[in-house]
């Protein structure tokens, strides 16, 4: 397992070491004593999964302090674009997003800390997506951005008008008037 660190401080790509043959591959997705021994200490506590349709953008999400929650992500079936936006007011890179192509086929997987928000766009036919939370849900301090806010400037690789989104994320404010804690 490496990881790939980006130009956000602590938003990494983790790259498991996939073992392959005629039977098809095996891999190590998380492992406790292997993030720690890459300097990564997260008690995970909530595993979710989604399935979307091609088009289908979730996002942007996150929740405030106490109920914050680092998260890890990755494709089981299909390919997605995975963005993570900046939310930590003392960070050098506030209000900045990164995105990653995660699929099943690449394997890769984003760990995004407390204090960023985040979302991804569907590319493929479907997808299955299940992410790792370090903390239980809690719908009083969840917050978003709209997935289309100018001042992000974030593409989704798919057609913005074309984009299945929920009713709750078409309402989302841009991120200056975002009630982020962070």
């Amino acid at each position: 397992m490496k990881i790939e660190k980006t130009y956000i401080k602590d938003l990494v790509i983790v790259e498991p070491t996939v073992f392959g043959d005629e039977r098809g591959y095996f891999f190590e997705s998380y492992s406790k004593t292997k993030f720690e021994d890459l300097g990564i200490k997260i008690d995970f506590v909530q595993d979710n999964q989604s399935f979307s349709n091609k088009g289908t953008l979730r996002g942007l999400h996150y929740q405030n302090p106490p109920f914050a929650q680092t998260k890890l992500i990755r494709v089981l079936d299909g390919e997605i674009i995975d963005v993570a936006v900046d939310l930590r007011k003392d960070s050098p890179t506030y209000g900045k997003s990164f995105s990653v192509l995660l699929s099943s086929e690449n394997k890769k997987q984003l760990l995004v800390p407390q204090g960023f928000a985040h979302g991804f766009s569907v590319l493929s036919e479907t997808a299955s997506v299940l992410y790792k939370c370090d903390q239980f849900y809690n719908r009083d301090f969840e917050g978003g951005i709209k997935y289309d806010d100018p001042s992000l400037n974030i593409d989704w690789g798919i057609s913005l008008e074309k984009a299945i989104v929920s009713e709750k994320d078409k309402v989302l404010p841009f991120i200056e008037n975002c009630n982020s804690l962070f």
